[in-house]
């Protein structure tokens, strides 16, 4: 399978995860509208408002793209007795397979996030909230909901927007209850001291919040890796997720090696929101059994497609499989090369210490030979390149009825083995000035074959390359079949 392929299916799964998130919820309202004057009053736009809309914010966002991927939510949070708060409750109460654990805060004001909004572009926001922390009351009942939830639980999800209802008291001890039975935790943090989420699964801090947190510089990749590791050192975190915006995401484990993950987007409209579809993305894979890389991977792809859209969206999982499929595809073609091309790739890739095999053939209609063919040739290398026989080599080779299959479909079909790394079309009658170009370190052709008739055998063992022969699968052969197929 293709990285999109296992991708594609830990996403088909995420409708079987039940993920427990805490955090502050907000009202988001957009107001939308055109702009065509300014103000006479003053150097402002006057926006004439066309209409008007409401949905969660903050955590309510993360729940949102948790049901979005199809996933069960139980949300633990706290809002205003006011009509806010009562807007807020019956949005949640709106969204399937959510259960509420909602406290409500007499005298507590919701936060409110309005946005003024003309074509595309954001004019202002203008933001009602309390800052002070929820009653202590309130919170011990969250906190001993949350105890009772955790064993049902794939992974713990924590919210923070500073607005009160995650103090440290409350972090450690979610944490805590967490780690002890067995939950990973995902943390989308606020502020300079991440020590309270000591014990973290993976915290999803963006550049400007890493800084703030280890005090260091983030403006290379090698910073961003430095800070990461300082910052998992001194607060006993597991791994670090860097989002990045256009530069897309850096996954720092405490163990092992980074991984820098580019960024999806085709199209950036609206950044608001993309950390809670991140952390979604990231808990709900988790809580379906993929590791770190797998999550943060599909997370960057959910990411890529909801700064697509306008305003704090969320992400579907028909969305996210089709982004997959159509970027497997995509990968597909992309195996297939021209020459100059293909020696810079695989330049690139002896400069990581992989090993390149070679093999060629027409393939003309893929059958269960050729499969064994290139699955043998793979186990003996790091990477596999085909060359494939052009249309015209193919007939002169073959006779004037072949190929069945043009060099376009023969080339897509072989792109799409997990086998084939890369397909590189020639012309010729042999593969020996493709041989000489690319120098690959093993050569591969079938069993029907000695090593002193393979094309090239002499030049790829003169520089130090091996040859191998691969066991042939009896009764296959595309002439064969095709004799059949005229009978």
């Amino acid at each position: 399978m293709t990285d999109q392929s296992v991708l594609a299916a830990r996403a088909a799964a995420l409708h079987t995860a039940t993920v427990l998130c805490a955090g502050d919820v907000m009202l988001d309202r957009f107001v939308y509208g055109d702009v065509d004057r300014i103000s006479p009053e003053g150097p402002i736009p006057v926006l004439r408002i066309r209409r008007e809309a409401a949905m969660l914010g903050g955590a309510g966002n993360v729940v949102r793209n948790l049901v979005g991927l199809g996933a069960a939510a139980t949300f633990l949070t706290c809002v205003g007795d006011d009509a806010p708060g009562r807007e807020v409750a019956g949005l949640i109460a709106a969204l399937p397979g959510v259960d509420p654990v909602l406290q409500v805060a007499p005298g507590r004001q919701t936060t409110i996030k309005t946005r003024f909004v003309a074509g595309n572009q954001q004019l202002l926001r203008a933001d009602e909230e309390t800052l002070a922390p929820v009653a202590d009351l309130a919170l011990d009942r969250l906190l001993s909901e949350a105890a009772g939830q955790m064993a049902r639980s794939g992974a713990l999800v924590l919210s923070d927007y500073g607005k009160g209802v995650l103090p440290p008291r409350v972090t450690r001890g979610l944490i805590e209850a967490a780690r002890a039975a067995g939950v990973p935790v995902v943390v989308d943090p606020k502020g300079a001291d991440c020590d309270r989420y000591r014990g973290a699964t993976v915290v999803t801090p963006n550049r400007k919040e890493l800084a703030e947190a280890a005090g260091l510089p983030t403006g290379s990749d090698a910073e961003i890796i430095a800070a990461a590791r300082a910052l998992i050192d001194r607060c006993g975190l597991d791994t670090i997720l860097v989002t990045r915006s256009q530069e897309g995401m850096t996954l720092v484990p405490r163990d092992g090696e980074p991984r820098h993950l580019a960024a999806q987007a085709r199209e950036v409209y609206d950044v608001s929101g993309a950390g809670d579809t991140v952390v979604a993305t990231v808990a709900a894979a988790l809580a379906c059994g993929a590791d770190l890389e797998e999550a943060a991977r599909l997370a960057n792809v959910a990411a890529g497609i909801v700064v697509g859209k306008v305003g704090t969206a969320a992400v579907a999982v028909e969305e996210l499989l089709h982004t997959l499929r159509r970027q497997d595809l995509e990968e597909d073609e992309a195996k297939v090369l021209q020459l100059a091309a293909a020696q810079e790739k695989v330049a690139q890739w002896r400069a990581r210490g992989l090993s390149v095999g070679f093999t060629n053939g027409c393939f003309d209609l893929l059958h269960p030979g050729h499969v064994s063919l290139l699955a043998q040739a793979k186990a003996s290398c790091d990477r596999l390149v085909v060359g494939l026989n052009s249309d015209a080599s193919v007939k002169r080779l073959k006779g004037e009825t072949r190929p069945v299959q043009s060099e376009a479909a023969r080339a897509t079909v072989l792109g799409s083995l997990a086998s084939v790394d890369m397909v590189v079309i020639f012309g010729e009658d042999t593969p020996l000035s493709l041989i000489q170009a690319l120098r690959p370190d093993v050569l591969v052709k079938g069993a029907d074959y000695t090593v002193e008739t393979v094309v090239g055998a002499d030049i790829v063992q003169g520089y130090g390359g091996r040859v191998m022969l691969a066991k042939l699968e009896d009764g296959f052969s595309t002439t064969a079949t095709i004799a059949r197929m005229n009978r």
